[in-house]
């Protein structure tokens, strides 16, 4: 991507000298490496949890420019337990419906989100500077109640040593240089990980033949909050797609196809790029009204992954140990995955309740996760941009089924939108001993539902829960040392009965800490649930 010279737009952690540049050097449990969504995420999640964690940043906070703008339900339902999501929701723009464009016919319509019951929309569109700004606040709000987190600005690594059971980071500051060690590194530095680079590890996958400039709009219009995407677009100059979102505070976010052989420095030019705008609005609202470009930047669909995701003490995280094309929303959203997958694992570690090896079981549920998105992506990416003339006369075939027949409509990809990553058959999950809904299957995320006080999340938000539904009662259950509290719901709402229950009279789930079901049964039965706890942590038979 050709980005625009680094730039602050928010200023969260300015520099600070600290007694450790000057005195010993000190060890830390957790040094997340990379103060972007996923890294603070993490480290608010730990901090929340008890376990210390240092984020350390080449600047000063979040960068200027949208950047990341889509996230979806699953990681609002993850900001909401972290409690950061209220702010993001009332400055973000909801959405649930998008439109599929073919030149100037309007082909179909889609709700993300066409059922009722749910705290979290389907996506709000909000630049990537505000959800860091309102992670720092809640960070911020979680120090002050005790947590023991704490960020670093202008802290850059220059060189790591890793040793057997720990790493030795060399840091440049504005100070000069010091030294410290971590239990665990997380490099969360994004796609050009100087960690991954220092640790001379591979990021292997697909770079496709195309480009797509992006353009920040700040303007007013009257277009509706909806995903609109056209395929071979009407409007001069567009390409073979175009998108069109909106955001917060009358930005709008254009991305033009722009094809593989361009002159990049030619193709940035702003009276070029205001030429493809100008025609883009003239189209859709017959005149242009007055604007401004925000932030521009170039991209190239890139699907990528490390081989692993864990070497040793060091864990890679978001777009350090995965990259996938921005259509479809799977890069931000699947790091916060990422974050929230590591996040109780590591505190078990740490406190000694589960063994080390808990965390191979981080690479191996999230590397699924990325090959997940990269296969999506992927698709996405082909569908939008055929590779012979045949293959664009079956993807305008489909097309035109499509707008005339709803069957079709599946087969249209113009970027799948991010969904959570359910672990089917993966170790730490099951039994699933009762015949009920799919959607709540072992090693999927919990869905929310309307209870009595709230929602069904609220209630899922620390640790591991015992979610018991109608007559039947539970107790807490606690093994190697772990207990899961029992959450108790005797008349469940309509919705909750639809996700959880289907046509059981009553059911007995066993949750992990990041919401995803572990197993459940038409009963409870103390034993069962406690041989799934243990298996949950790695210590099953």
């Amino acid at each position: 991507m050709v980005a625009v010279r680094y730039e602050t737009a928010f200023k969260l952690y300015p520099y600070e000298k600290v007694a450790a540049q000057t005195g010993a050097v000190q060890r830390h449990p957790v040094v997340i490496v990379g103060g972007g969504p996923v890294g603070l995420a993490l480290a608010l999640d730990l901090g929340k949890k008890g376990t210390p964690a240092l984020v350390l940043d080449d600047h000063d906070g979040a960068g200027l420019g949208s950047k990341a703008i889509c996230f979806a339900k699953r990681t609002l339902d993850i900001a909401s337990r972290l409690g950061a999501s209220a702010s993001m929701v009332d400055k973000g723009v909801v959405w649930n419906v998008g439109k599929v464009f073919h030149g100037d016919g309007n082909l179909f319509k889609f709700d993300l989100l066409p059922e009722s019951g749910h705290r979290n929309p389907a996506f709000i569109n909000l630049q990537q500077p505000y959800f860091e700004r309102f992670l720092v606040d809640e960070i911020r709000n979680a120090q002050n109640a005790g947590a023991p987190i704490e960020i670093r600005g202008r802290n850059s690594v220059s060189s790591m040593t890793q040793h057997s059971d720990y790493t030795s980071l060399d840091i440049e500051t504005p100070d000069g240089p010091y030294q410290l060690e971590a239990d665990y590194l997380i490099a969360c530095d994004g796609a050009r990980s100087s960690i991954r680079d220092m640790m001379g590890l591979s990021f292997d996958g697909r770079v496709f033949e195309d480009n797509f400039l992006i353009a920040d709009v700040e303007m007013k219009a009257d277009f509706p909050t909806e995903r609109w995407f056209w395929f071979e677009p009407p409007f001069k100059n567009s390409g073979q797609s175009a998108l069109l979102h909106k955001q917060p505070d009358d930005i709008w976010r254009i991305d033009f196809q722009l094809g593989w052989d361009i002159d990049r420095d030619k193709e940035l030019d702003p009276e070029r790029i205001r030429a493809r705008v100008d025609a883009m609005l003239s189209s859709q609202a017959g005149s242009v009204p007055e604007y401004e470009l925000h932030w521009t930047s170039i991209y190239t669909f890139q699907c990528r992954r490390m081989d692993t995701f864990r070497h040793g003490s060091v864990l890679f995280a978001g777009d350090s140990a995965h990259q996938v094309s921005p259509f479809g929303a799977r890069g931000a959203n699947s790091g916060v995955q990422d974050a929230e997958n590591l996040a109780w694992k590591l505190d078990l570690v740490l406190k000694g309740l589960a063994d080390d090896s808990l965390l191979d079981t981080y690479a191996t549920e999230r590397e699924f996760g990325a090959d997940e998105n990269i296969l999506n992506s992927s698709r996405a990416t082909d569908f939008m941009t055929p590779k012979s003339k045949v293959s664009k006369t079956f993807r305008n075939a489909v097309l035109d089924l499509a707008g005339r027949h709803a069957f079709a409509r599946p087969i249209v990809n113009s970027g799948r939108l991010s969904v959570p990553c359910t672990y089917d058959g993966f170790d730490l999950f099951g039994p699933d001993a009762l015949s009920g809904p799919k959607v709540t299957r072992p090693g999927a995320t919990c869905p929310d539902a309307p209870v009595k006080e709230g929602y069904l999340l609220d209630h899922l938000n620390s640790g591991f829960h015992i979610l018991s539904i109608g007559e039947d009662a539970s107790k807490p259950v606690t093994s190697n040392g772990i207990t899961a509290n029992v959450v108790q719901i005797c008349t469940p709402s309509e919705e909750l009965r639809t996700r959880y229950l289907g046509d059981e009279p009553q059911a007995v789930y066993l949750i992990r800490p990041d919401q995803h079901v572990v197993a459940r049964w038409p009963s409870f039965d103390e034993k069962a649930v406690a041989d799934a706890l243990s298996n949950s942590i790695g210590k099953g038979a």
